[in-house]
């Protein structure tokens, strides 16, 4: 059993931040991730909205930075996926698939992934049109022609939000328009807002088949789920999706409070019901809500600064 200060689940920018704090607090840190750290942002093309860069960088090469940042520090970071968390009095144990490691501090970081569109070619083209978030690539689409999907209340805010930059918005419902559980949002405010936005329309009863394109978004292909007939969009440069996410907690069931949905329950301290245990970035419950880099990595940063005073003085 190899022993450390600090074990971090997950190396997306909350993890890392983490990371970063509790390396310069010279606290013995591991990091595990089953992936090259970096998290969703490894899939991003251009980050535009992380503070300090004023021009867009990309997802992958600001990721690398606060790798080498962690390990200036002293991380050690290795690439194992973590399948339980083992609470024994106040030892911490993580088994991964292939070793133990035991800490008196667990940040978990595992994130959540957005529901993935179940249509052809939508993996090979994230990023190149297709996108889980508008908040962070909507400003790349100005004066596009864009689908939506997803009826909900992220849906439609994530629709009125690209009303910003776009030409038109066209939101894709899986019901016709005369079925009362057509629109799965609640807050009428929104939805009345959106719809009576000029550049927004809706196409009901369809789903959306197939992301046409090779090197990038050139249109959808459309099923009419009445009819089962296939017809095509030519005139769309862009498809968001928004049909949920799912947070990475599935080892911690029984273990830790979490919601219905799965998120991890913490105080604002980011602390879990389990002393010595921290949840921080998109797998805990508020901040799951936004899921934004720059408000993961300030759960790191206050996850490690609790780390470091609890490890001082033992309180909870």
């Amino acid at each position: 059993m190899i022993l450390y200060d600090v074990i971090i689940v997950g190396g997306g920018p909350a993890g890392l931040t983490a990371a970063i704090y509790t390396g310069r607090a010279k606290l013995k840190t591991l990091l595990l991730d089953k992936r090259p750290p970096g998290g969703q942002l490894n899939d991003t093309t251009e980050v535009e909205n992380f503070p300090g860069f004023d021009e867009p960088i990309l997802g992958p090469e600001l990721m690398q930075r606060m790798v080498r940042q962690t390990e200036r520090f002293g991380t050690e970071i290795r690439l194992e996926e973590v399948q339980d968390l083992i609470i024994s009095g106040v030892k911490r144990i993580v088994k991964t698939d292939t070793a133990s490691y035991e800490a008196p501090v667990v940040i978990i970081s595992t994130g959540a992934e957005p529901v993935k569109l179940p249509a052809k070619n939508a993996d090979r083209l994230l990023g190149y049109g297709l996108s889980y978030c508008a908040t962070c690539d909507g400003y790349f689409f100005r004066e596009k022609n864009l689908i939506v999907v997803g009826a909900g209340d992220a849906g439609f805010t994530e629709a009125l939000f690209l009303t910003k930059f776009a030409n038109e918005v066209r939101m894709v419902v899986r019901h016709p328009q005369d079925d009362p559980k057509a629109i799965r949002a609640k807050d009428q405010i929104l939805i009345e807002k959106t719809r009576s936005h000029p550049k927004f329309k809706f196409i009901w009863n369809a789903m959306v088949e197939e992301i046409l394109g090779d090197k990038r978004v050139e249109g959808v292909l459309l099923k009419d789920l009445t009819t089962g007939k296939l017809s095509e969009i030519r005139d769309v440069q862009g498809v968001f999706v928004s049909i949920g996410h799912r947070p990475n907690t599935a080892f911690l069931k029984g273990k830790l409070a979490m919601d219905a949905q799965g998120y991890l329950m913490t105080d604002e301290r980011t602390r879990t019901q389990i002393s010595g245990v921290f949840a921080v970035g998109d797998v805990r419950k508020f901040s799951g809500e936004y899921a934004q880099a720059v408000i993961a990595a300030a759960d790191g940063c206050i996850a490690a600064l609790e780390a470091e005073q609890y490890l001082e003085d033992g309180r909870w």
